[in-house]
C-alpha cells in the first residue's frame, strides 16, 4: 500500500478497519477533553469497559455469599483460573492442559526455574539476551548467587555485534553451540522490551534442544502481541504478565506454559502448595503432596480472584476477535506509524530519527524504538504535554506502540503533527 501523510488518508484506513469498533470498548484518559494518542499499551495496556462488570460480579458475590463464592457463585471461585485455559491457549499456541494463571511473571519465572534450571558439575551456564529486561537480569544473579554460582562464570550474553542495534539470530544458535555441553538452559524475552525485536523462537528451541539444554521465554512483551506455537515450537515452559497487550491492570496476574511432556515428570522439582494438589483431593487435606497432572500442578496458593476478574475480561476479549485479524492491522498501522516518522524526519532539517526496531516485519510486532539523534527528552516532555502518552528509555530512545485493539491510523497522523510542532517549536 502507498501511504499518505493526511488527515483524510487516515481517515479512509480508520473507515476499512475491521477492529475500529474496538476502539469504544476501551476507556482513554482525556488531554483538553480529547482523548489522548495512547502509544504506551506496551507498558500498561488500557481498560477495557467491560471490565468493571467482571470486578463487580465478584465483589457482588464477595458480598452477598462470602466464603460460599468459592463454590457458588456464577463463576465459582475455586476454579476460576479453569476459565483460562482454552481461550489462553489458543493466543498461546498451547493445550489447554498446558497453560495456568497465577502470581505475577517474576515470581512465576523464579518458580519456573526451580523445576527447569537444574545445573549439575559440567552443565550449569545460563544464556540470555544482552540488554534483557532488568528485571530477568536480578531474577538470573539472584538465582545464580543463590544456587553458588559466580555471574560471570554462569551467565552468557548474547550480545549486539559492533554498532548494530538488534541481536543476529545466527550470533544466538552460535553462542548456544560454543556452550554446547556446559548449557543448563537458556531464557530470553520472545520480544526484546528495548529495541522491540521478536526472536525467531523456535529456531532458538531447537538450537537449545540439540546441545541438550531446557529452553524457556519472558513473553511479556509477546503475550497478544505476536503469533505464539509453543506446543508447537517445543518451548519446555514461558510466563507472561497480562498488564500490557492484554490490558488487565496494573501489576496484574501472570500466565504460564509448561509443554505437556512435562507433566508427568516426577523427577522435576517444583516448590508446591495447596491449590497445585489433586483437584479431586484437595479439600481432604492429605499431608502427602500429589500434584494436578498439567500446568496447574506449578500453582501454589489459592487464586486472587479480584486480579483474574480483569484478565478474564481481556482474555474473552482476544477469544472473539483472534490474533491474525489483530496482527493484521498491528503491520499495516505500525508500518503507517514508520512512514509519518521518516516524512517528518525527511521534511525538517535538523533531525534524524533512527528507528532501531527491525524493519523486516518478521522481526517486529507493536512497538517502534526511535533513537532521537540531535533531539532529547525536552522532545518527549513537549509530546506528553500534548496528549500523546509515550515511553521514554535511556539514553535517547522513545518507544512507540501503536496497539491495534485501541489505535487509530487518524491517532498517528495526529501525532505526526504534533511532533512536527515540536521538532519546529525547539
Amino acid at each position: 500500500m502507498t501511504f499518505q501523510n493526511t488527515l483524510q488518508f487516515a481517515q479512509q484506513l480508520d473507515a476499512k478497519d475491521e477492529l475500529k469498533n474496538y476502539r469504544d470498548e476501551f476507556i482513554f484518559p482525556q488531554h483538553n477533553g480529547k482523548d489522548v494518542i495512547y502509544f504506551t499499551g506496551n507498558s500498561l495496556g488500557l481498560q477495557p469497559k467491560r471490565t468493571k462488570h467482571y470486578v463487580d460480579e465478584v465483589m457482588n458475590d464477595w458480598a452477598n455469599m462470602a466464603v460460599e463464592g468459592h463454590f457458588y457463585a456464577e463463576k465459582p471461585w475455586w476454579d476460576y483460573h479453569e476459565r483460562f485455559a482454552y481461550p489462553l491457549g489458543k493466543l498461546m499456541g498451547a493445550k489447554p492442559s498446558e497453560i495456568t494463571v497465577m502470581n505475577t511473571l517474576t515470581v512465576n519465572l523464579h518458580l519456573l526455574m526451580v523445576s527447569f534450571y537444574r545445573p549439575t558439575k559440567t552443565r550449569y551456564k545460563i544464556i540470555c539476551e544482552e540488554k534483557a529486561f532488568p528485571s530477568d537480569q536480578y531474577m538470573f544473579q539472584t538465582q545464580l548467587n543463590f544456587r553458588g554460582y559466580k555471574i560471570e562464570d554462569a551467565l552468557v550474553e548474547i550480545k549486539r555485534r559492533e554498532g548494530e542495534h538488534n541481536i543476529r539470530l545466527e550470533d544466538i544458535v552460535a553462542k548456544i553451540n560454543e556452550v554446547g555441553d556446559e548449557l543448563a538452559l537458556v531464557l530470553i524475552g520472545g520480544v526484546n522490551y528495548y529495541t522491540g525485536q521478536v526472536f525467531d523462537m523456535k529456531a532458538i528451541t531447537d538450537a537449545g534442544h540439540k546441545v541438550g539444554a531446557i529452553v524457556g521465554f519472558d513473553l511479556a512483551h509477546a503475550a497478544g502481541n505476536i503469533k505464539l506455537e509453543l506446543h508447537d515450537w517445543n518451548v519446555d515452559f514461558a510466563s507472561w504478565c497480562s498488564y500490557k497487550y492484554m490490558n488487565s491492570g496494573p501489576g496484574n496476574a501472570s500466565g504460564c506454559f509448561i509443554h505437556e511432556r512435562h507433566h508427568t515428570n516426577k523427577d522435576l522439582a517444583r516448590f508446591g502448595g495447596w491449590w497445585a494438589q489433586n483437584k479431586e483431593r484437595r479439600f481432604k487435606m492429605d499431608p502427602q503432596f500429589d500434584p494436578i497432572i498439567g500446568a496447574d500442578g506449578w500453582q501454589v496458593s489459592n487464586l486472587p480472584i479480584l486480579s483474574l476478574a480483569p484478565y478474564l475480561a481481556s482474555v474473552e476479549m482476544f477469544a472473539e476477535v483472534g490474533m491474525d485479524k489483530l496482527i493484521k492491522k498491528r503491520d499495516q498501522i505500525t508500518a503507517y506509524l514508520e512512514f509519518i516518522l521518516h516524512e517528518i524526519d525527511a521534511a525538517i532539517d535538523g533531525t534524524e530519527f533512527e528507528i532501531i526496531t527491525p524493519s523486516n516485519q518478521e522481526e517486529r510486532a507493536c512497538q517502534l524504538s526511535v533513537f532521537l539523534h540531535g533531539q532529547g527528552r525536552s522532545l518527549f516532555e513537549y509530546l506528553m504535554k500534548n496528549g500523546v502518552i509515550t515511553d521514554w528509555r535511556e539514553p535517547n530512545v522513545i518507544r512507540f506502540a501503536p496497539v491495534p485493539f485501541y489505535c487509530s491510523y487518524e491517532d498517528m497522523y495526529e501525532f505526526g503533527q504534533i511532533l512536527k510542532k515540536g521538532i519546529s517549536n525547539r
